[in-house]
């Protein structure tokens, strides 16, 4: 019984080692063609910025707005 229990476990433990092996060949395989796609465009990702040039000062970068408050449809009434 144990032989067995020892034999099963040597087979899964193979099994797991070759499906890492497969994730680690498709990785591969997928920043091979992403990287001939970015050679075939020209371009990186993420863009780079223009060294030195600063975003407008108190402008808030997009996204970011500033939002006016709505304290009073947040706030609860007290209970009694």
């Amino acid at each position: 019984m144990n032989s067995e229990n020892d034999h099963e476990r040597s087979l899964r433990e193979q099994e797991l080692a070759v499906e890492v092996e497969g994730r680690e060949w498709m990785r591969q395989q997928l920043e091979k063609r992403l990287q001939a796609q970015a050679d075939r465009q020209g371009s990186v990702f993420p863009p780079r910025g223009t060294a030195g040039v600063a975003s407008a000062a108190g402008s808030p970068a997009l996204g970011h707005a500033v939002r006016p408050a709505r304290t009073k449809s947040l706030a609860r009434k007290k209970s009694r």
